[in-house]
């Protein structure tokens, strides 16, 4: 029997489908998983096909060509380790092993020097798209060892989403955790682009008093525009989808209690680690945590007072407001993790590549958008752009929509309405276009009750003075 070009342990959805995404592109494929229904399942669903269902661990290696190429697609954490641990053993120098879990990118670190001595090569590859992504053409981001790429290259491009241009979604990183990185910062934006378009969402039927199908048809308008992108569009098929128990609005009969998996909240902690300011990606975050707290929601809106939304203006106008608010606050949070991405290559010494960063996000992923090539040309101008909102193209549209977008905020704060996302991003914004901050008074608060010192702004130096001298 002929060896298999690649294995894949876990076969869940996604690894089942990455498999059979192979399998479909020419790759002879292995699949093994400890839960032997979902052997079971690959073995009906790769009948005919060029594919191995194994039934141990060992007949799954066996199976396979040299140097023997292993796809690891279990929950991040202790699981990963656990499959490392047990096919180490089995494994010889120059045999990969490609991770393509939500890990954490400092795991992968950890893991690439454990096996180091043993000439076993290790791969974090990011992969966003969900299900569908898996089967028909993910976004994938790999990094690790670089001796490693040649080995992957061809499986991963081949089975990767293609750009308009043909292009696959998938090139190398960088070395070490680059990959699992750069899909942590992908997945912080996805946050933030999410609960952006929430925002948008709440502010029309809250305030403007629109039915979700009518909001429904502006997001459908929106996504064949500048807003055009995935989320956008599902966004209006959510809206315009019934319940078929109730008949009521999907939306409606969902509770408002949004859950995650933690990579937003690990885009977060590592911005503050880095002291990167990502206030936007944060604030999606934190809003999730304040619509798991239901119950005491529901508490509280019985005794807390605020105002009531009200709206006279025109519909329309508003709407259109509305958009350019959801377009300048998008701009600022893909700002913020680009400027994530920059810090933490000047940390770990990547030579992270922005433009082809975001090409790999042009199709395939979760936060795919028509934007996105504007960003790729932005980084193909200035290779070494400070801020994305310091490019042309980008300062061009947050002046012409910012008057939109703040009146967007303000009405929202008059109505009651929260918007930490639109809020936070328009912060963000005047915050860096400031050429002073009131961190002056900061630094002598600091140094009135710590000694801390400070910099003064006429000659050079550290300075402390005797506040209560």
């Amino acid at each position: 029997m002929a060896k298999q070009h690649i294995g894949i342990v876990g076969l869940g959805v996604m690894g089942e489908n990455l498999a059979l995404n192979m399998e479909s592109k020419g790759f002879g494929v292995a699949g093994f998983d400890l839960d032997s229904k979902k052997v079971d399942s690959f073995a009906n669903k790769t009948r005919g096909k060029n594919a191995v269902a194994a039934r141990t661990q060992d007949e799954f290696v066996a199976s396979l060509e040299s140097p023997k190429r292993i796809l690891i697609m279990v929950p991040a954490g202790k699981a990963v380790d656990a499959v490392i641990t047990s096919l180490r053993p089995k494994l010889a120098a120059g045999d990969l092993l490609i991770d393509g879990g939500n890990t954490l990118f400092h795991d992968t670190v950890r893991r690439i020097g454990e096996l180091g001595g043993s000439g076993i090569l290790y791969i974090g590859a990011g992969v966003s798209g969900g299900e569908e992504g898996a089967l028909h053409g993910p976004s994938i981001m790999p990094g690790g060892n670089p001796e490693a790429w040649p080995i992957a290259k061809s499986v991963l491009q081949a089975i990767a989403a293609k750009a308009d241009d043909g292009s696959p979604c998938c090139d190398w990183i960088g070395g070490g955790g680059a990959g699992h990185f750069v899909k942590m910062v992908h997945n912080g934006i996805e946050y933030g682009d999410m609960q952006m378009i929430c925002e948008a969402y709440w502010l029309m039927e809250k305030v403007l008093g629109m039915a979700p199908d009518e909001c429904s048809r502006v997001f459908a308008d929106w996504n064949k525009g500048e807003l055009s992108s995935y989320l956008v569009g599902i966004s209006a098929e959510i809206l315009a989808r019934k319940d078929p128990d109730t008949g009521k609005p999907m939306v409606h009969v969902i509770l408002d209690t949004a859950e995650q998996k933690g990579t937003g909240k690990w885009t977060g902690q590592i911005s503050l680690d880095l002291g990167v300011p990502a206030p936007t990606i944060t604030d999606a975050v934190f809003a999730r945590t304040v619509s798991a707290l239901k119950q005491e929601r529901v508490a509280a809106s019985a005794v807390l007072k605020g105002p009531s939304p009200t709206f006279s203006g025109n519909r329309a106008d508003y709407l259109e407001m509305i958009g350019k608010a959801l377009f300048c606050s998008k701009i600022c949070s893909y700002a913020q993790g680009f400027q994530l991405l920059r810090k933490a290559d000047e940390e770990y010494k990547w030579s992270l590549r922005y433009g082809t960063i975001s090409s790999l996000w042009r199709a395939g992923c979760i936060i795919r958008a028509q934007f996105l090539g504007k960003i790729k040309e932005a980084y193909d101008r200035n290779p070494n752009l400070a801020n994305l909102l310091l490019d042309e193209h980008f300062a061009g549209i947050i002046a012409s929509h910012q008057p939109a977008w703040r009146k967007v905020v303000a009405l929202a704060v008059d109505s009651g309405v929260p918007v930490p996302a639109f809020a936070s991003a328009l912060s963000y914004y005047d915050g860096y276009r400031s050429a002073t901050l009131p961190a002056n008074l900061l630094q002598a608060q600091r140094d009135f009750f710590g000694a801390h010192t400070y910099r003064r702004v006429d000659k050079p130096g550290t300075f402390h003075t005797q506040w209560n001298a």
